[in-house]
């Protein structure tokens, strides 16, 4: 029978659940009040794909790379101080935007890098938390939530960031946003502290995640498969949208208005599969969700404009949830299935976020790659078209491990 770590007391379980949403939730409106205009700011200051490119590619290599060196203190150290650094240091990162200025655009590396470190310091201890305040019969429910708030974030930020910088004049509506996520990444560091501090138990396995490929039987392959044609959509999905929108329109308000939209569609979207999807039906659902995504790509090989992009963005938004929450949730109750695995959840997620991080990493590359070499529409479109078709080989790659998590009881 499935072994899954508890408190010792339901109720400070129940408020962790609680918390662990809350914060998360900040993390998001933080970034989505200012993430996607960072590469709008980056773009008017370069006119250059590959700046961002560069810049997103360096965030992906430092987050990897994070992740497995962090591992070791989420593991044996305090992996709330983790979670609160990688806060403080999204902080920082726009500190840094913010005293830089236009010539960001000259430092994208080294912002790249802060980036990373950042994010994989949160994440590697969000995902350990978020599996030992979950389990099986709540993670759907826990991620509806987290996807609903997110959407909800989306969906109010970036309009009010693009409010305010079409209302503010030169570049003084980018500084206020800056320094507004700058602020709620301090506010998310004060709400860790009302998250249950856990104490560390056993010792950080460094070759894990390579040793584990040595067992022919283990699932792990075709998950880490899986993962990474996931992360290769996200590395690059997870930028050029909104840049697409701006580059269409010229107007931060209609990216705004944009991410209005499409996340309010995101927002049912997640609360409503959150609530109702069944374990039974993962595998289905994400393959509707896989086909959904890559199929609203098609209208762009007519034309790239507003409103074939937010037709994009908002199929996606519909039909997302379909698609990731059955990947997230099977993958950490398979973390969970038996004694072993769980003794070595700290490691798994390394090995989880090591896959899609070389997903995102390829992804990236790629994108570099096409367009240093040709930047016209249909070489776009053909573009988003392979990378966005992705979802399809990781529903295949995936399926034998959701039809066996759907019919675990």
């Amino acid at each position: 029978m499935p072994y899954f770590e508890k408190d010792d007391k339901k109720n400070k379980q129940d408020r962790s659940f609680f918390w662990l949403i809350i914060l998360n939730s900040l993390f998001a409106a933080a970034n989505a009040l200012s993430s996607t205009f960072v590469g709008v700011y980056l773009w008017k200051a370069s006119n250059d794909y590959t700046v961002i490119g560069w810049f997103t590619l360096m965030t992906y290599l430092t987050m990897a790379l994070t992740f497995w060196i962090a591992g070791k203190w989420v593991k044996e150290g305090n992996k709330m101080n983790c979670l609160r650094v990688g806060v403080a240091a999204s902080a920082v990162f726009y500190l840094c935007v913010l005293i830089l200025g236009t010539s960001s655009v000259s430092y994208v590396w080294l912002l790249g890098i802060l980036q990373g470190a950042a994010s994989g310091l949160f994440w590697v201890a969000y995902n350990v938390i978020y599996f030992e305040v979950t389990s099986p019969d709540d993670r759907d429910r826990f991620n509806g939530w987290v996807g609903a708030l997110g959407s909800l974030s989306g969906m109010i930020a970036p309009w009010i960031s693009g409010f305010i910088i079409v209302h503010m004049p030169d570049e003084r509506g980018y500084s206020l946003i800056f320094s507004i996520s700058m602020g709620i990444f301090i506010l998310g560091v004060i709400v860790s502290f009302c998250l249950t501090k856990r104490e560390p138990v056993g010792v950080y396995a460094w070759s894990h995640s390579w040793d584990h490929f040595k067992n022919k039987n283990t699932p792990w392959k075709r998950i880490c498969g899986a993962l990474a044609a996931q992360g290769f959509r996200e590395g690059v999905f997870g930028f050029i949208i909104g840049l697409l929108v701006y580059i269409a329109t010229s107007s931060e308000q209609k990216l705004g208005n944009f991410a209005l939209i499409s996340s309010g569609v995101a927002f049912v979207s997640f609360w409503v599969v959150g609530r109702y999807l069944k374990r039974t039906w993962r595998s289905i659902s994400m393959g509707i969700g896989a086909i959904s995504m890559a199929g609203l790509i098609v209208p762009f090989f007519w034309r790239i404009d507003y409103t074939t992009l937010l037709l994009f963005g908002v199929g996606t938004s519909l039909f997302i949830p379909l698609y990731t929450l059955p990947i997230t949730s099977a993958v950490f109750d398979l973390i969970g299935s038996n004694d072993e695995n769980v003794r070595l959840r700290e490691e798994f997620i390394v090995l989880r976020e090591l896959a899609s991080n070389a997903g995102r990493i390829l992804g990236v590359i790629v994108f570099i790659m096409v367009l240093s070499w040709r930047t016209d529409p249909l070489i776009i479109s053909i573009l988003l078209l392979v990378i966005g078709s992705s979802p399809i080989v990781c529903t295949i790659l995936l399926r034998k491990q959701l039809t066996q998590t759907s019919s675990t009881k």
